[in-house]
């Protein structure tokens, strides 16, 4: 029985990686493995194998298109073992597509103060793959969570421009200054899924003044969260803070949960018959 796949899928998991799962379902007459033979297939890499040969290129082909059109739902191919695939075996397999799209949510958090210190160990403990961002490495801690990446970085509104598209930004500095600046370069990008500033209303107020006299329209403005967290949590102390903020931020990655309609693979299956 192939398990390398297993402990592949694990670490690709850990690593925030989408994969997609090939399981033989059916198998008629002579073909290359038997049901329930699986392999996984990531963008660059394969592990374990339904049978090689011009069957296994066309599923790595079809599991790579899945992943390059972001699908998310399962999906049968029925493939029969003629002269078109160049296998002799005169049987038909049928093959179903189980896209393992990471849940993981990437967060950037820019400042290492006290709210900064109390939120990472918990933003650490959810599916999320974070940088955390300061330009004083003296504030950082000895030791830091593991999924989160410390940046040090003495201009720190670089860092903007390099994180992937449909990131969670969170800006705590401790400069005004430089929350603008960081404003002002995440709704530029204006390709996020979140983006919270810490804040008061009045200071949400100073910040819409200015970005509105940089030419900001209001759709971008609107698109920035301050004051954020719960509105029910009041307390002022870090750890109060930093739970408030965590539970906005699992809100919102989990606003769709249990909307979608749950369905059998065979009910989305799209079957592609390939003649002998």
């Amino acid at each position: 029985m192939n398990t390398e796949w297993i402990k592949a899928l694990s670490k690709l998991e850990a690593d925030a990686t989408p994969a997609v799962i090939i399981t033989v379902v059916e198998e008629r007459g002579s073909t290359p493995r038997n049901a329930g033979a699986k392999m996984l297939v990531s963008e660059a890499q394969r592990f374990d194998t339904i049978g090689g040969g011009h069957l296994e290129y066309k599923a790595i082909k079809i599991a790579r298109q899945i992943l390059a059109e972001k699908q998310t739902q399962p999906r049968l191919e029925r493939f029969s073992l003629g002269a078109s695939l160049g296998q002799c075996c005169g049987g038909a397999t049928t093959l179903l597509f189980e896209p393992m799209a990471t849940s993981t949510v990437q967060i950037t958090l820019f400042g290492a103060g006290h709210v900064g210190k109390a939120l990472i160990p918990v933003l650490a403990s959810l599916p999320c793959k974070i940088r955390w961002i300061d330009a004083r490495e003296e504030e950082f801690p000895e030791l830091i969570p593991d999924g989160v990446e410390k940046v040090v970085n003495e201009f720190p509104v670089d860092e903007v421009e390099n994180q992937p598209a449909d990131s969670y930004f969170i800006v705590m500095t401790h400069n005004h200054q430089l929350d603008q600046e960081l404003t002002e370069a995440i709704l530029t990008r204006n390709d996020f899924k979140y983006f919270g500033l810490i804040g008061s209303n009045t200071k949400r107020n100073k910040f819409v003044h200015r970005l509105q006299a940089k030419g900001f329209s209001s759709e971008q403005i609107d698109r920035m969260t301050c004051p954020m967290g719960i509105p029910e949590i009041k307390g002022k102390l870090p750890a109060e803070i930093a739970v408030s903020v965590a539970g906005e931020v699992i809100a919102h990655y989990n606003a769709a949960f249990g909307t979608q309609q749950q369905t059998t693979p065979a009910e989305t299956a799209v079957v592609n018959r390939l003649a002998i």
